[in-house]
């Protein structure tokens, strides 16, 4: 490992860390009893505590807040956040000044937003941890994402209906086309976009990505991240990238007009074009494409499929039978996540319809009519295989006022 955090300016935690938090920690009542042993260890110590502990239990992001007397230490589980542990202000500038040196941030700014990130090196791992940093009214708050390589699943894992799978798994065999994924911050688009590389990379196909970051490393895969700051931005790097020959692109996100004509006529002239919206369903696409100011014929005609999705919690396997939580679940009664995805593909009467500049409702409509199973009632499908809770189903997704 130390040739790795040589190479790489990894931070390696240390052995015994790692060995006494896979004995302690199983839950997050367990996961503060561990931090509170170290508040008085040097920081160096403390900061592997909170970093593999939240690894451990599968956390997505660690958030630190600084109060008026004290601060939260909070974590992101299952999409939920949970509080942990509250330290002393001293513990908090410690923290932040070691966090804020090992993600190459400005030590002396502290009224500006500031982004970096570092990697750390668990068990032959290497998770890159994404740090935020954004004034507030009693200091800094600090936001650390963990991207760990083992969230990147296969097409198989995603736990998709089977009408679903095949569908995608035709969609995404087709030689051009542009496949868009859409959803809020978080809902999951990027670890779908990447189960769909995963599904058809081979050494007979070039992938090339642009990313705003880079999220996950693939190999056999050309990934590339956009710059600002150097001018570097999508419509940019994706000009550069159709000249390189490939025969699928990821593009992080469509933000703007010029990287919409581009991805579409790109998806228009042999390639196959994987990228992500925000827009509230499937059927917003189109209209939110012609927003920013895309023109409908090359909508119609380039666009094949696009994706609405959200994540549910799951009902844990373990205390299923008995509905009262367990040290697996953290007494939450869910473990894990799944998606609900809301599928409208574009065959020959949808791409004419496109041409209407029809509204979002229109566009529903005639989806719904050729097949298509809303996100809400993918989320019935859901409970009723017992998958999850009617509960949940509603707290992440609107309810269909035609049902």
């Amino acid at each position: 490992m130390e040739d790795v955090k040589k190479l790489l300016g990894s931070v390696a935690i240390s052995p015994k860390i790692i060995e006494e938090t896979d004995k302690g920690v199983k839950d997050i009542e367990g996961f503060k009893n561990k931090i509170e042993e170290y508040l008085s260890q040097n920081v160096t110590e403390l900061l592997d505590v909170i970093l593999y502990g939240a690894i451990a239990l599968d956390t997505s992001d660690i958030h630190v807040e600084p109060e008026q007397e004290k601060s939260r230490l909070r974590i992101r589980l299952d999409g939920i956040l949970q509080d942990v542990v509250f330290f002393d202000r001293n513990i908090y500038r410690h923290l932040i000044s070691r966090l804020k040196l090992l993600s190459k941030l400005k030590l002396n700014i502290t009224d500006k937003p500031q982004d970096g990130r570092f990697t750390i090196g668990v068990k032959d791992l290497l998770i890159e941890i994404r740090t935020s940093s954004l004034p507030a009214e009693y200091g800094e708050s600090i936001v650390m994402r963990i991207l760990n390589p083992k969230s990147l699943i296969s097409l198989e894992d995603l736990g998709l209906r089977e009408d679903l799978y095949k569908i995608f798994q035709k969609e995404i065999e087709k030689p051009n086309g542009m496949i868009i994924v859409t959803g809020p911050t978080g809902s999951g688009k990027t670890t779908t976009l990447y189960a769909f590389l995963k599904k058809i990379q081979n050494p007979e196909i070039k992938i090339i990505t642009i990313e705003d970051p880079i999220e996950y490393h693939l190999a056999g895969v050309s990934q590339t991240q956009v710059a600002p700051e150097k001018g570097y931005d999508f419509s940019d790097g994706l000009k550069s990238i159709v000249r390189q020959d490939p025969d699928v692109i990821l593009v992080g996100e469509i933000r703007d007009l010029e990287t919409a004509k581009i991805a579409l006529q790109a998806s228009l002239t042999g390639h196959l074009v994987l990228s992500t919206l925000h827009t509230n369903d499937a059927a917003g696409t189109i209209p939110r494409l012609v927003d920013i100011g895309t023109d409908a014929s090359s909508i119609a005609s380039g666009l094949k499929m696009a994706i609405a999705q959200r994540l549910v919690r799951k009902i844990c396997p373990k205390c299923k039978a008995k509905k009262g939580g367990c040290e697996y679940c953290n007494f939450t009664e869910y473990k894990g996540r799944m998606g609900l995805y809301e599928v409208l593909l574009v065959d020959a009467e949808m791409e004419k319809f496109i041409l209407t500049n029809p509204p979002v409702s229109e566009i529903k409509k005639l989806a719904i009519q050729k097949g298509m199973v809303t996100m809400y009632q993918s989320g019935l499908l859901a409970v009723k295989e017992k998958k999850t809770t009617l509960q949940e189903v509603k707290r992440v997704v609107e309810e269909d006022e035609s049902l």
